[in-house]
């Protein structure tokens, strides 16, 4: 839904404002998109996510035996992050949980729905329960900005993930907009129509930068199966430490009750020299301290995440270091 032409008008939803978006011939300057997402609103493709859905009579207290949210309080209509781990803790796939009637809509990041739908099998024994890969089915996209328009939210609860039927898609509340999420049939139409039809998008490397800039891990670039949950600060809203047992839980409270990890994952910005690529070395007097893990597109430059250890405090001075290239940079919590 890149707009065409020298410029775009488009009303926010919040009044009767316009605005007019600076083109480079037929195409928006992805720094412009950048803005987009930033200042005002932009709508982000996203259905190269991956969709599990889960169903039957025991759906829920299926998942509820395995995953790491809580989901015993949540109602139709609710949802919540949450991750499958490995009896030894670490993490196997990390997803947001949407409960939608009698079914359980499970959402990943791109490539991971094979991977998790075979893990939920494996521990399927017995249970009224179906474990449905919908990825070719089921698609996404997020509408990202502090303009959102009010057409969109005003029957959202204010809870994060709650989410409401909008025509037959799910309207999902997020920290940073709404989610379409449903049928690719159902969610084509809904694009079509109004409030989203002016709507500017941003592709989607627009929006790594930007996720990268909010500190926003991606699977399987900055977390993957070697990962514990607190060292991605993944624990903060997707690990219940109340609701009782289950996969891995053994590890995630011991390090919450006694124990620490030895690594974090850290917000990279203000990089001077060089541009860096996804593995340069984090370096502190001297000492390889971590590696980076996800950069910013060169055009972009909105920064990295990478993994430093636990002993080297934010904020702090680095530098960056790989075959080819050198940089300075600031590096900072989520």
């Amino acid at each position: 839904m890149s707009q065409q032409g020298a410029g775009v008008a488009h009303g926010s939803g919040r009044g009767t404002r316009s605005r007019t978006y600076r083109t480079i011939g037929n195409v928006m300057n992805p720094a412009d998109e950048l803005r987009l997402l930033h200042d005002d609103v932009a709508v982000v493709d996203r259905s190269d996510r991956g969709f599990v859905v889960v169903t039957g009579a025991e759906a829920r207290s299926f998942l509820q035996a395995l995953v790491s949210a809580d989901l015993d309080p949540l109602a139709s209509g609710d949802g919540v992050r949450s991750l499958l781990l490995s009896p030894q803790g670490k993490l196997d796939v990390a997803f947001r949980a949407l409960l939608v009637d009698d079914e359980v809509w499970l959402d990943t990041d791109p490539g991971l729905s094979a991977q998790l739908a075979a893990s939920l099998n494996r521990f399927r024994i017995r249970v009224a329960a179906e474990v449905h890969d919908r990825s070719d089915e089921f698609g996404m996209v997020s509408v990202i900005g502090p303009a959102v328009p009010a057409s969109l939210t005003a029957a959202l609860p204010d809870a994060l993930h709650a989410h409401v039927a909008y025509d037959s898609v799910r309207l999902v509340r997020t920290e940073h907009g709404v989610d379409l999420v449903g049928p690719n049939d159902a969610l084509a139409s809904v694009r079509a129509h109004a409030p989203l039809d002016a709507v500017p998008s941003a592709d989607a490397g627009v929006y790594d930068a930007w996720r990268i800039e909010h500190g926003i891990p991606a699977q399987p670039q900055d977390i993957d199966e070697k990962t514990i949950p607190q060292e991605a600060e993944l624990e903060r809203d997707a690990v219940s430490f109340t609701k009782g047992c289950f996969l891995g839980q053994e590890l995630v409270c011991r390090i919450d009750t006694r124990g620490h990890v030895n690594r974090f994952l850290r917000r990279v910005h203000d990089i001077e020299g060089d541009w860096p690529v996804p593995g340069a070395e984090v370096v502190v007097d001297g000492k390889s301290v971590g590696a980076l893990t996800s950069v910013a597109p060169d055009e972009l430059r909105t920064g990295a995440l990478g993994y430093v250890r636990r002993e080297v405090e934010p904020p702090a001075s680095v530098d960056l270091r790989w075959d080819g290239g050198h940089a300075h940079a600031r590096f900072d919590t989520l």
